[in-house]
């Protein structure tokens, strides 16, 4: 298996893939029918040439993949209002500067909710059992088991939504496309579909990776710098976000590319948690997240030059349940 730098996400009745700054996203319109839309997305990492520099490269990645995933879910979701389908000739001008405002209010918006949600309530609630102990490596253990707690609880409550289980689908057709071109398939839809739907490098074991460490960066960062006042354990907490994130980047990438014992063992509770945020998909999802791929991405390139010699089954035998 070799990682083949390609990503993307689910959207509404489709798949978005990634590669590089071309993007490409695919819905299944309301008659069945699919579109394709390709474009580029030229992203904070490379206009600020952060590609090479650890932890910093996360954070603006982080902000990247938010403002592209918000786009292609508005424009998923524009072919199933009640309104008519989008104005292809107004897709074509790009975003207005308002649309783009807009953009950036909601991106700021979905930030400042997370933070708020799993960073800062868990810390006001684990502040409620500084009556029972004293000890602050106790309280943060706490802090971090409800924060685990109430992300587990959002996960769970959205997964019982009927859309949101469709989005969970293609999210699945996602993965088992990528993991048939990284084992060396052929990139068909019967082929994706013997092979698995979670994947190292998903969002959603960041954001495990993002939990987890923030249990760890808290309670070792105000042992080693005590803190008094409420208001600034708070302002701390929101500070050490970013770099949390990048770490969490860091450590994702780098299991995705690493077949040792190790990353197996980091990647393994985020992958458990991809069984709540994936189902598996039916044939048409499997070939929208084809379509979007072959958009932007030459498979056929990538297994020839990264796969040659590997063994690799080109009836997509190989690695069909990793």
């Amino acid at each position: 298996m070799k990682y083949a730098k390609i990503g993307g996400q689910a959207v509404i009745e489709g798949v978005m893939m990634r590669y590089g700054n071309d993007y490409a996203v695919t819905v299944r319109k309301p008659d069945g029918t699919l579109e394709v839309k390709k474009d580029r997305y030229e992203s904070l990492v490379s206009r600020l040439h952060l590609t090479h520099i650890p932890i910093l490269r996360g954070v603006f990645a982080f902000i990247d993949s938010l403002v592209l995933g918000i786009s292609t879910l508005t424009f998923s979701a524009s072919f199933y209002d009640d309104e008519e389908s989008p104005d292809k000739d107004s897709q074509k001008k790009g975003e207005s500067t308002g649309e783009k405002v807009l953009m950036g209010v909601t991106v700021a918006l979905s930030v400042v909710i997370a933070v708020g949600l799993f960073m800062i309530l868990p810390f006001f609630i684990s502040g409620l059992f500084g009556r029972v102990t004293e000890s602050s490596w106790l309280l943060g253990i706490i802090e971090g088991l409800v924060r685990v707690i109430l992300f587990m609880a959002y996960i769970l409550l959205i997964s019982r939504m009927k859309d949101i289980q469709r989005v969970f689908m293609y999210h699945g057709a996602e993965h088992k496309s990528i993991n048939c071109i990284e084992h060396g398939a052929q990139l068909t839809p019967e082929n994706a579909m013997k092979y698995s739907r979670f994947h190292r490098r998903c969002g959603t074991s960041f954001l495990f990776i993002v939990i987890f460490l923030s249990i760890v960066f808290f309670i070792l960062f105000f042992q080693i710098f005590p803190v008094e006042h409420m208001i600034l354990k708070v302002i701390f907490r929101i500070l050490l976000v970013p770099v949390i994130a990048g770490v969490a980047y860091e450590v994702i990438q780098w299991a995705g590319r690493s077949e040792c014992r190790f990353a197996s063992v980091i990647s393994r509770p985020g992958m458990a948690l991809q069984k709540l945020t994936t189902r598996e998909p039916d044939l048409s999802m499997i070939e929208a997240a084809i379509a979007s791929i072959e958009a932007i991405y030459d498979w056929r390139a990538f297994q020839r030059e990264e796969l040659a010699g590997d063994g690799a089954d080109s009836d997509g035998q190989a690695g069909a349940q990793a």
